[in-house]
């Protein structure tokens, strides 16, 4: 893996990261539009927060002072939460919770210290309970499967990389993450692919 990024500089992962979120869920809130209603969960805001997607992330970095890796990490979470529970397709009104539950889940299990929830709910601009619920509902929309194998870290890397260099327009409709980009989470990892610098 490349060295990591300056503290001051912001990691390209953020970059990358933030623009392919924010195409999911421009899709996604036009899909819902013109298909039925999806099913409203605790991630679901009122209204679309004033933040952008890119703004948000780059707040996380800055006071989160969790590890680049975490938000890789946090990333395959996301692409697993979607996964499981099809019903509810990342989308405006529910991205910035899922991306500082994320995170925040990301940073408990792979970094060695990290804030209390407290704090997050903080950074997120949410109140600690609410922090709470999300991250319960999280962890069982996981099903509590936390582990990233090393080899699943690095395809998610090239792949987010690979997507964000390429530009392909995707279609995101109904899908995970993962089936946007046509991967396969047990991909072998010691292809000859460019590793993303974060």
């Amino acid at each position: 893996m490349a060295e990591e990024e300056s503290p001051s500089v912001m990691p390209k992962v953020i970059s990358f990261l933030s623009s392919m979120l924010e195409k999911v869920a421009e899709s996604n809130d036009h899909n819902q539009k013109l298909q039925q209603q999806h099913k409203i969960s605790v991630f679901h805001g009122l209204t679309r927060p004033n933040i952008s997607i890119q703004n948000y992330l780059e707040r996380i970095f800055k006071y989160a002072n969790c590890s680049p890796s975490c938000f890789i990490v946090a990333y395959v979470y996301l692409d697993r939460f979607t996964q499981r529970q099809p019903s509810l397709p990342i989308n405006s009104f529910n991205v910035h919770r899922l991306l500082i539950t994320s995170v925040m889940v990301a940073a408990k299990f792979m970094d060695d210290m990290y804030y209390n929830n407290a704090y997050y709910a903080k950074v997120g601009g949410i109140s600690k309970r609410e922090m709470n619920v999300l991250e319960l509902d999280f962890l069982f929309g996981l099903g509590f499967h936390m582990n990233v194998s090393p080899g699943s870290f690095e395809a998610y890397c090239v792949h987010l990389q690979r997507e964000m260099v390429l530009m392909q327009p995707l279609s995101f409709a109904g899908k995970s993450l993962k089936t946007h980009l046509c991967f396969n989470e047990d991909e072998s990892s010691h292809q000859n692919q460019q590793q993303l610098a974060v």
